[in-house]
């Protein structure tokens, strides 16, 4: 016999050993000696007091042995001879694209412009210590896409666009750990990471898919309403028959080169504006209510915020608890910032973007000469500022949060993860007023939901610019483009997903789209 059941846990009773079974057996009223095993289903931190409980989800399995097997089976399939799906990208939309394709009996041919995960550290190093951005090899392009090196968190809202488990249980499947099966808000770590994407890259190659790294896509030659062939940067040519575009929101060329091509896209809104990094102890002490260091069963304290300013909603995105703030620029000439924390969450900061909702449509009028491209020439010219505001290097501009919120140039900065470093510039002043104002009030709003979020000990750092993509590409229900049928926009790059997960999901359902599955 197996019963789910809730248990709720103290932090002092957490530290006895077989706690689990002896609150199982209690709760549902039967010897300990009965319960043969409890698999841990859920677990969430509720801290909203002073007591603070650990939330389990557990299944009981009395006089009955715990299974051994995963629910899922991933049956990949030899297919080094198949018919091929071409994908472009290989983040986690094209990933999970690719494996799908391997499953259905369809050969992937994945084409990445980045480098693999080893060799994009080099490329990585040289952001944060020359300065200088490779523009097909950074923390935006190459094996595993964006969050392969900014975190790995795999929390998602989009639980009717697919099967959320499994694509855990694939992470699983390929090195991460069981406890994401787990964890309420689950996260891998940019430390591990690397090495579950890896492994992915392995399967495809092992079952018969190609990868090719450092094979950018320039052209689509394009008859009728179908991709005849794709051209790429080394001169050469391939002919095609179905391809999926999971490119990513930053990949600026593709939207360029689709829109020459009189491909349709659309204007989409999105949000845009700092990272805010204090640290990690002042985060800890607000949201365990503690005052000196955090209990050691506690992982380091997140926060999710939340305020409407003037009609616009201005919000946390990507929390990082002991992580560190990274340059996410795409190209020399801006200064982009995004957050990323090792599987421990062990670092001294803690950092989140805060950010402004942009509704293009009414917020963008001096940008309507760029047309659907508007949002995008936007976000462009706001990374082009923070970049000659830091001193025309990878140097970020940066501030008090205390100096923003009251207008004044910060005379010294904290301390602060970001590598490249910091200057102190007036982002109250440099960024547009639309931005800058509402961000002021969102501050002065969190410091009184979080007591001692608002303080000088914090650093506000420009600007967080690539939360989403301010393009889609329109597709229909079949997931094709609504005039190029054989081409299936997928993940962020076409406006249908916000993170690893959904990602993936989406990545999913295009292979099967394409492979005539969905």
């Amino acid at each position: 016999m197996v019963k789910e059941i809730q248990l709720r846990i103290t932090l002092k009773e957490e530290e006895q050993p077989n706690i689990l079974v002896l609150k199982s057996a209690i709760k549902l009223e039967i010897d300990r000696q009965d319960i043969t095993g409890v698999k841990i289903l859920r677990k969430s931190i509720d801290a909203r007091k002073p007591k603070i409980i650990l939330n389990y989800k557990v299944a009981v399995y009395i006089r009955e042995a715990l299974p051994k097997n995963s629910a899922y089976q991933f049956d990949y399939k030899d297919v080094s001879k198949a018919k091929p799906i071409h994908i472009i990208g290989f983040g986690p939309a094209g990933m999970y694209a690719a494996l799908r394709c391997i499953e259905l009996g369809y050969k992937p041919i994945v084409l990445e412009r980045g480098k693999n995960v080893q060799d994009r550290r080099r490329d990585l190093k040289a952001i944060n210590q020359d300065h200088f951005v490779n523009e097909d090899s950074n923390y935006c392009f190459g094996e595993g896409g964006a969050g392969t090196y900014s975190d790995g968190k795999l929390y998602t809202r989009s639980l009717k666009r697919g099967d959320v488990r499994r694509i855990f249980e694939n992470l699983v499947f390929h090195g991460a750990t069981n406890q994401i099966l787990v964890d309420a808000h689950p996260h891998i770590g940019t430390n591990k990471l690397p090495k579950v994407v890896q492994n992915i890259r392995e399967t495809i190659i092992n079952y018969g898919g190609e990868i090719h790294f450092e094979t950018r896509v320039t052209n689509f030659v394009i008859t009728g309403s179908k991709i005849n062939a794709i051209e790429l940067q080394n001169g050469s040519t391939l002919d095609v028959e179905k391809v999926i575009l999971a490119t990513g929101h930053s990949a600026r060329d593709i939207f360029y080169l689709l829109h020459k091509k009189n491909i349709a896209l659309e204007a989409k809104s999105f949000a845009m504006g700092v990272r805010v990094e204090h640290p990690q102890h002042i985060i800890d002490s607000i949201q365990y209510h503690c005052s000196g260091d955090r209990h050691e069963l506690l992982p380091a304290a997140s926060y999710g915020l939340v305020e409407q300013v003037k009609d616009r909603g201005v919000y946390s995105f990507c929390m990082c608890p002991g992580g560190f703030i990274v340059p996410a620029a795409t190209a020399n000439g801006e200064v982009v910032v995004n957050g990323m924390s090792p599987s421990k969450r062990n670092n001294l900061y803690a950092n989140s973007g805060i950010v402004v909702e942009i509704n293009v449509d009414t917020d963008l009028p001096k940008y309507e000469q760029f047309g659907v491209l508007k949002g995008l020439e936007y976000q462009k010219n706001l990374e082009r500022l923070a970049f000659t505001a830091g001193g025309r290097s990878q140097v970020a501009p940066a501030q008090r949060l205390t100096d923003f919120v009251e207008g004044k140039l910060s005379t010294t900065l904290n301390d602060t993860s970001y590598q490249p470093g910091l200057k102190s510039a007036p982002l109250h002043s440099l960024l547009p007023k639309f931005i800058g104002s509402r961000l002021r009030k969102g501050f002065e709003a969190f410091g009184k939901k979080m007591n001692g979020y608002y303080t000088e000990e914090a650093n506000i750092v420009g600007v967080e610019s690539r939360t989403s993509s301010p393009v889609s590409i329109p597709r229909n229900e079949n997931l094709e483009h609504t005039q190029i049928t054989n081409l299936y926009p997928c993940g962020e790059g076409g406006g249908y997903a916000g993170g690893i997960v959904s990602a993936a999901m989406d990545g999913e359902r295009c292979a099967e789209a394409a492979t005539g599955n969905l």
